[in-house]
């Protein structure tokens, strides 16, 4: 039996993850520099500096990557979405009971 727990994932703000990436990609510093002073992993490095690096001549690709703020905003978007689909659920529900009481 593991009597491991699994720690929970640490979030990051936006601003963190921005001032990491632009750590790598302005400053110069290496992904392993930047995961010895911040002590996040190297993979999340990885992705963050990739995710805000400048999209060179890509724009016909369907590959197109996502900025950390646009990420951030579409994770917000898909959120709020599935709170109003609940909520419309709900509502609907409610107008079904209700007039089948009015019967």
């Amino acid at each position: 039996m593991n009597t491991k727990t699994k720690q929970p994932r640490p979030k990051y703000t936006l601003e963190f993850k921005q001032d990491a990436a632009r750590l790598v990609n302005e400053k110069g510093y290496t992904h392993q520099q930047v995961v010895e002073h911040l002590g996040v992993s190297l993979s999340a490095i990885g992705r963050w500096s990739r995710a805000e690096r400048v999209p060179t001549a890509q724009s016909s690709g369907k590959n197109t990557t996502l900025s950390l703020a646009d990420q951030t905003e579409l994770i917000r978007l898909r959120r709020e979405n599935e709170q109003l689909r609940m909520e419309r659920e709900i509502i609907k529900k409610a107008a079904v009971f209700f007039a089948k009481e009015l019967e």
